[in-house]
């Protein structure tokens, strides 16, 4: 798994290479995963179409979030859009979960990788891992669920999301805050000492 070396093989509206703002594509994620979690908690009684639909958009928005912030190679980004597809073709309860499922796990699987590779170097390695494992962890469940029908895969899928929501907006915000210290006369903590 190797990522680009540069931010040329990257279109620029997509890559997460905004040095003024690295905290937006993080944000970006954290508000798809948390919308998405919101979904799933207070539709009462989803149809096979709503499960479909909405992990299917889900997936779709989390790959485009996940490459823009240039957290994992394009390649597992556009499984894990594969995956949003696959949800959106299939219209059954078994197609969605195990789509959403395999795109999980690879996206899971990559952020891992991507937090032990990075760890001691960048900011975000810590989250990256807790992100994978939970990434992960929802991809193993899900097919544990099919037989309990749509409500209970958004159940699922979604409570994963809410845990990844609230991790990037954490993390989201914590950037934020420390290239807003670093331009204003340096009253942030310093990226590197954060972890």
């Amino acid at each position: 798994m190797t990522f680009p070396s540069s931010s040329a093989s990257v279109p620029s509206w997509l890559s997460g290479s905004d040095d003024a703002a690295p905290w937006k594509p993080v944000l970006l994620r954290a508000v798809i995963a948390l919308v998405f979690g919101a979904l799933t908690v207070f539709w009462g009684a989803p149809s096979v179409q709503v499960l479909a639909w909405a992990l299917g958009l889900y997936l779709l928005a989390t790959a485009f979030a996940v490459l823009r912030g240039g957290s994992v190679p394009a390649a597992l980004a556009a499984v894990v859009a594969l995956g949003g597809v696959g949800a959106l073709l299939t219209q059954s309860d078994a197609g969605a979960a195990l789509s959403a499922s395999l795109a999980l796990l690879v996206l899971g699987a990559g952020e891992l990788v991507q937090g032990l590779r990075q760890r001691g170097r960048k900011v975000l390695a810590r989250d990256w891992l807790i992100s994978g494992v939970v990434g992960v962890g929802t991809a193993a469940l899900l097919p544990f669920f099919i037989s309990l029908g749509a409500h209970a895969l958004l159940g699922v899928a979604g409570g994963g999301a809410i845990i990844s929501g609230v991790l990037w907006t954490l993390s989201g915000l914590s950037l934020r805050h420390d290239a807003g210290g670093r331009r204003n006369g340096g009253h942030g903590v310093p990226a590197k000492d954060v972890n």
